[in-house]
């Protein structure tokens, strides 16, 4: 393996980081949003930024990408300080947002013909033209961005924010309320911009999506609570997990949750899930309401059981509050 190479794989290479920021704190009045939080992530890499709504992903994002002054920490976001240069940075990033910020009266053209202007790019004309065309937008250039499907408008937000030459891309839940294909096709443009070199840092909400990032850091409350591969995550969750197929495993789900050694049960399509810590107690939960009401097997924990589970464990919100 070459150096370059091994840097790559190993998040604590300072020279080849990305994002390397520590003891990172936001305050909002008596609030504290996040805290604590470090992140290194090397260049060139698709990380998934998991948690549920409050847990204070966005306000990290922003933080990086200095949009929002940390009130404690510190850190470099593509070699520059995130207190002293928060003006390079905004420049060197493409970040897009949670909802649509473009302009709906304005044609895809005009959209980013503005943005092009806005950073003063040369060959403006030339360069609008290569996005429309690179995005898949050419044909419909002309149309107005109100009158966009969800997905399209997703496609016009992606070209806005790479359109500059961006090192880092950061989405904050860009494939929110688009259809599967919508978000199928921009996972693939995704991995198209990471293979060219990108840095990827995006939220989201879809186990799916997580799945395809090459690492995943997973906050709660403010806090982060795990980071690494998938593979490695489900692996040091030591969740155990048995799934249960049948017309009644509904009926089940009320007398399994809060049995002894069951940390959650979940419905997964048409089947059950249940897990915990202890094969012997998941065991006797089942044995508990009887083996006969359905179809029971062990199976892999999905990440979606271990960040029920990561969740459960991580108890409820203890910021601060005044």
């Amino acid at each position: 393996m070459t150096a370059a190479a091994a840097a790559a794989n190993d998040p604590a290479a300072p020279q080849d980081l990305a994002i390397d920021v520590r003891g990172l704190v936001k305050r909002f009045d008596d609030k504290t949003a996040v805290d604590g939080v470090d992140i290194q992530m090397p260049r060139g890499q698709v990380w998934g930024f998991l948690g549920p709504n409050g847990s204070g992903k966005t306000t990290t994002i922003r933080m990086i990408c200095g949009l929002l002054r940390p009130s404690a920490g510190e850190g470099r976001c593509l070699g520059f300080d995130i207190l002293k240069e928060s003006a390079r940075i905004k420049l060197a990033t493409g970040y897009m947002t949670q909802k649509f910020s473009f302009w709906g009266d304005l044609t895809i053209r005009e959209n980013l013909e503005f943005v092009a202007r806005l950073y003063r790019m040369p060959r403006l004309r030339r360069r609008v033209d290569e996005t429309l065309e690179t995005l898949g937008l050419s044909h419909r250039q002309h149309q107005l961005a109100g009158a966009l499907s969800g997905g399209w408008k997703q496609r016009l937000a992606l070209a806005a924010v790479t359109m500059h030459e961006p090192k880092l891309l950061l989405l904050d839940e860009p494939t929110a309320g688009v259809d599967p294909q919508a978000r199928r096709d921009f996972w693939d443009e995704i991995h198209r911009l990471s293979d060219e070199g990108l840095t990827v840092l995006v939220s989201t909400h879809y186990m799916d999506e997580a799945e395809r990032c090459d690492r995943i850091v997973y906050l709660a409350h403010g806090r982060l609570v795990t980071e690494g591969p998938v593979a490695e995550i489900i692996a040091q969750s030591g969740l155990i997990t048995f799934r249960a197929r049948g017309a009644g495993v509904r009926e089940l789900a009320e007398r399994l949750r809060g049995a002894p050694g069951v940390e959650h049960a979940a419905y997964f399509g048409a089947a059950l899930h249940i897990s915990g810590p202890e094969r012997s107690a998941l065991e006797q939960a089942i044995e508990g309401i009887g083996r006969d009401s359905a179809v029971w097997e062990e199976v892999e924990p999905s990440l979606e059981d271990v960040f029920i589970t990561l969740m459960a464990r991580s108890g409820g919100d203890q910021r601060d509050h005044g």
